[in-house]
């Protein structure tokens, strides 16, 4: 039993919206991601998908793309993407597909580890970091702390922190994000949203008060999978 990490797939089979224009490398990407997810997971694997799943604008024209997910071996846990304009209540999402959970600012569990989190946002930068930005910051930072302490209160002593945004701004300064995390006993903190090599290493990366940081946006990881270590 594994846990593997894939952000930002940007799918768009019935959406015209080719990747490529971002980049060669993003040519027919998705052939990539298959390829490599169905040569290392297994059924009883868990992979984990940190939102900016599918360019479509409602779940029902989102059905190919996640249909695309559900056929591919494992369990599949989602977070919301800030493009992710399809997403909608959790009623309406659950019990679709077979191999899909959708999170909502909740956790669930594998084995004896809890996958908690949220979407996230911007955090506090130089750049651009309005009075709207800052509500929603700290309306995601009370989200993750509550589907945390969900978790604990489960009796979840291992927590895999998921976010679609990261954690901390381009400077790597500390925010509410990485206070909440550093509270509870997190071990790893997975996120996406970071595209282009000009802007990978504005990102936290590696161990960081004790819990590993992990850039997971598929461009990143070269279309591959990245499978968690215990």
């Amino acid at each position: 039993m594994s846990i593997f990490v894939i952000g930002d797939l940007h799918l768009s089979f019935n959406t015209d919206k080719p990747m490529d224009v971002f980049g060669p490398e993003w040519a027919e990407h998705y052939k990539k991601i298959e390829e490599d997810w169905r040569s290392r997971v297994t059924e009883e694997d868990l992979v984990i998908i940190p939102g900016d799943i599918s360019w479509a604008m409602s779940f029902e024209s989102a059905a190919t793309d996640l249909g695309w997910i559900d056929a591919l071996p494992g369990r599949k846990v989602l977070f919301k993407g800030n493009h992710d304009y399809w997403w909608t209540s959790k009623a309406k999402m659950d019990f679709v597909y077979e191999s899909i959970e959708f999170m909502h600012n909740s956790f669930t569990t594998y084995g004896q580890t809890a996958i908690c989190g949220t979407r996230g946002w911007l955090c506090p930068n130089d750049i651009q970091f309005t009075e709207d930005d800052e509500k929603i910051y700290k309306r995601e930072a009370m989200r993750l702390e509550n589907s945390i302490k969900q978790a604990v209160k489960a009796g979840c002593e291992k927590l895999i922190v998921a976010l679609h945004f990261p954690p901390t701004n381009d400077k790597k300064e500390p925010s509410l994000f990485t206070e909440v995390i550093d509270k509870y006993p997190v071990d790893k903190v997975v996120y996406g949203h970071i595209h282009s090599k000009a802007y990978f290493s504005t990102t936290l990366q590696g161990v960081y008060h004790d819990v590993s940081y992990y850039l997971t946006s598929c461009d990143f990881l070269e279309f591959k999978l990245l499978e968690l270590e215990d």
